[in-house]
This record gives structure tokens, sequence and C-alpha cells, in this order.
């Protein structure tokens, strides 16, 4: 899982630096749009991602909806020919994660349990990497569960529109 998590802090700095919400729009090295995803590229090292912001938030504390001060939230599939990285699905909620809590992601009825160090998320292996990749292309939507370090629920859900297309542009950039 070290190993895994060494791909996404190297993909965090970057999505930090440059793939905002905001910065979606008017960043130099967005490449693509597909709907609700866009694609990004960078040379050096060579990664594409396909990303998006959720459409639908909603935090819970004690039963009660909540106000919250979150960062970006973001779901991503990205590669890294490099680092022989094809499809890793990742998640950032916008802030540190309960310690030793896993963040729960619903694909059309199909659950999936992702992993969390600080503010991110990925699946255990590559294996379900590519199960949950191949539901996000069946979906039309995702919904990802979790619960803040400060013991907020948290209930994001992204769009799958335009997703398949998105992706595959990022994996068509990324050979």
């Amino acid at each position: 899982m070290i190993s895994r998590f060494g791909g996404v802090l190297a993909l965090a700095v970057t999505l930090v630096t440059s793939t905002g919400v905001a910065a979606q729009q008017t960043s130099t090295n967005q490449v693509a749009t597909s709907t609700a995803w866009s694609v990004f590229e960078d040379k050096d090292p060579r990664e594409c991602w396909a990303v998006s912001a959720p459409t639908e938030t909603v935090n819970t504390k004690d039963g009660r909806v909540v106000a919250v001060k979150r960062g970006d939230i973001l779901l991503m599939t990205f590669f890294r020919p490099g680092a022989g990285v094809q499809g890793q699905i990742t998640f950032t909620g916008g802030y540190p994660f309960a310690g030793g809590s896993t963040v729960g992601l619903d694909v059309g009825g199909t659950r999936f349990e992702l992993f969390t160090e600080g503010e991110w998320a990925w699946p255990a292996s590559t294996e379900d990497d590519a199960k949950i990749l191949a539901a996000m292309k069946r979906g039309t939507d995702a919904v990802l569960t979790a619960r803040s370090g400060r013991g907020t629920q948290t209930k994001d859900t992204f769009s799958l529109l335009g997703y398949t297309a998105a992706v595959d542009e990022a994996q068509k950039r990324c050979k």
C-alpha cells in the first residue's frame, strides 16, 4: 500500500496546485473535458488523469446536516506509465479522514472499500482498481461515504456522465 501511496502523493502535489475545482477551468495542463469530467496531462513525470468534483455533498454530525469547511473534493482515475500505473482510482474528501477508517464507494449498488491515509483514499490493489473502473464505466453515479477526523460523516455524489470518454482519453494520452 505504501508504494501505491507514493504515486498518489506525487499526484497530490500536482493536483493541489493545478486541479482545484476552480483551477480545473484555468489550468494550462487541462487537455479535454467530457461533461462532468476533465482530463489533465503532465509531461514530467508523465501522468494523465480524469478528474471530477461532486454534484452533491451532504455533511452530517450526530444525525444532523451541518455546514463544514472542506478543501477540494475530487474523484480521479490516473495513469502513470513510468510507474506502471494504469487506471488507479483516487479520492480526496477535502479533509483528513479518521485514523484507521475506510471510504465506502457505491456504484450502482456495487460497493467497494477504499483505504485512507491523511486526506487521500484508494483501493487496496490494482485488481480492485480495475473492478471499480469497470463499474464506473457502466454506472451513472458514484457515491462516496466517509468519516473525518472530527467525526463528521460525509456523502459525496459524483456524476459518471462522460467518465468513460475522459478515462479513455487519459489512458490514450499516457500509453
